[in-house]
């Protein structure tokens, strides 16, 4: 089998497991979402050979106010996430190892990156709940909200699984989804990088120079 076939299988049963980090769910979330054609694996990084157009999302920020992801991030370096912020370890924990990474950026790259967390679990992410939630992450990272539906079609643009939270037995509400973070080029607009929920701080510190750059790792 061609490396990239092999490479690009790998990455979609990946994309189908991961979908279990925040919880288990049920059969629907064992087929990949989309057939990706990987370019080359870095030590951090998946390279997409066809990437990502970044999702058509028109939703609301912390703020309160509409925010249109390809208008407002357009022509920036910007990290994609999807996730929750009950959830017990993935979320915050990725949402922490881009931050140490981006304190280490000088001030002016800081100020180009954009990282959008977009939520999950709408019901209970309101704006204003996720903006102090993501406020103890980095001050300046977007948080997006808004009708489950339309989260879950931007998810999909992007090859992330997502599933409606549902209660447990136990009364916990759990909210299944892909723990992928993309990265998008400020010069194409394309999600051309996949990082997985292990990516380090360190890992992140080496790579996010070159992102902002445009440039792949």
């Amino acid at each position: 089998m061609p490396k990239k076939t092999v490479l690009a299988a790998a990455f979609a049963a990946a994309a189908a497991l991961t979908l279990s980090a925040c919880g288990s769910s049920d059969d629907s979330t064992k087929k990949p979402i989309a057939d990706v054609s990987v370019q080359a694996k870095t030590k951090a990084a998946t390279a997409l050979d066809q990437p990502f157009t970044k999702p058509n999302l028109v939703l609301t920020d912390t703020h309160g106010k509409k925010y249109d992801l390809r208008e407002q991030t357009k022509g920036k370096p910007t990290l994609i996430y999807f996730g929750y912020t009950n959830c017990p370890d993935v979320c915050p924990l990725i949402m922490s190892n881009i931050a140490i990474a981006k304190k280490s950026l000088p001030k002016a790259d800081q100020e180009k990156l954009q990282v959008v967390f977009v939520t999950t679990d709408p019901e209970r992410d309101t704006p204003s709940s996720l903006g102090s939630w993501l406020k103890s992450q980095d001050a300046s990272f977007i948080g997006l909200t808004g009708d489950f539906p339309t989260i879950q079609a931007g998810a999909r643009q992007i090859g992330i699984g997502i599933d409606a939270p549902k209660k447990e037995k136990d009364g916990t509400v759990v909210s299944m989804h892909g723990s992928q973070v993309i990265a998008f080029s400020p010069k194409t607009d394309k999600g051309y990088l996949v990082y997985s929920e292990d990516t380090s701080p360190d890992d992140y510190t080496k790579d996010l120079p070159k992102i902002i750059k445009g440039e792949t790792p």
